[in-house]
């Protein structure tokens, strides 16, 4: 398999990608008062699981700082 479709920055980017569509779905999901509670809870525990896999890659990419 070709290193460059599965290096950090292609990740993050499809990372970036999941989580806006799953803003879009929880968005939708609000509006519409058939969705129940458990999925929408689904819903968000995923997003936020998305948001700090983004986050942990985010900071494997830039570089370290001198303090």
């Amino acid at each position: 398999m070709d290193d460059d479709l599965q290096s950090l920055p292609r990740v993050l980017i499809e990372l970036r990608m999941e989580h806006a569509d799953l803003d879009e779905l929880i968005d939708r999901a609000l509006l519409d008062s058939t969705t129940d509670d458990l999925t929408l809870r689904r819903l968000k525990k995923r997003r936020l699981a998305l948001r700090d896999k983004i986050a942990r890659i985010e900071s494997e990419l830039e570089p370290l700082r001198p303090a």
